[in-house]
């Protein structure tokens, strides 16, 4: 036999079948299941979500970071600001010493130095005197227990400083005593 000769049948070379069982065997009018999930696809899933917990989690730290420094500067500004108030009557005696006539000049200026050094540590934790005569009114920084009428002086300026008004930064710790004009 000759295998170019075209009058000659070949054989028919048949490849063999797998057999499938029948519970596997697709039936007749079922839709074909999709295919399932990889171990790479499940993987990289697993992955991703974990990746978002752990971007989440970072967020959350930074952002309770950022919140207790800002409680823990509000906090120190609160105690400075509460420690502060509780020396201002020695300001105030120590101003109202000053004003008074003495015979005394090693006594006044035995005052004036302690003024002098009260002040400079005052300034020193960041305290701020505020409430001078021809200022403008706030009624946010100022106590107004008296008006008066004076065409010199513009309208709602401080005609006249009783006590005067302390604050750190934006924090009034005593608000000026003032009379206001017009």
């Amino acid at each position: 036999e000759e295998a170019g000769n075209p009058d000659t049948p070949e054989e028919e070379v048949k490849e063999p079948v797998e057999e499938v069982p029948a519970e596997e065997a697709p039936k007749e009018g079922t839709p074909k299941e999709e295919p399932k999930e990889t171990e790479l696809e499940k993987a990289q899933k697993a992955l991703a979500k974990e990746h978002d917990q752990y971007l989440r989690l970072a967020a959350e730290y930074d952002n309770f970071r950022k919140r207790s420094r800002k409680e823990k500067e509000a906090l120190y500004t609160d105690i400075k600001a509460e420690t502060v108030a509780k020396f201002l009557p020695v300001y105030d005696n120590l101003e109202r010493a000053l004003a008074n006539e003495t015979a005394d000049e090693a006594y006044k200026k035995g005052v004036e130095l302690i003024m002098v050094e009260l002040k400079k540590i005052m300034t020193g934790l960041g305290v701020e005197e505020f409430g001078e005569t021809g200022d403008p009114f706030d009624p946010n920084a100022h106590n107004a227990v008296m008006h008066v009428e004076n065409e010199e002086l513009g309208e709602n300026v401080l005609a006249q400083v009783f006590q005067k008004g302390f604050r750190i930064g934006e924090k009034v710790i005593r608000h000026a005593v003032v009379q206001v004009a017009n």
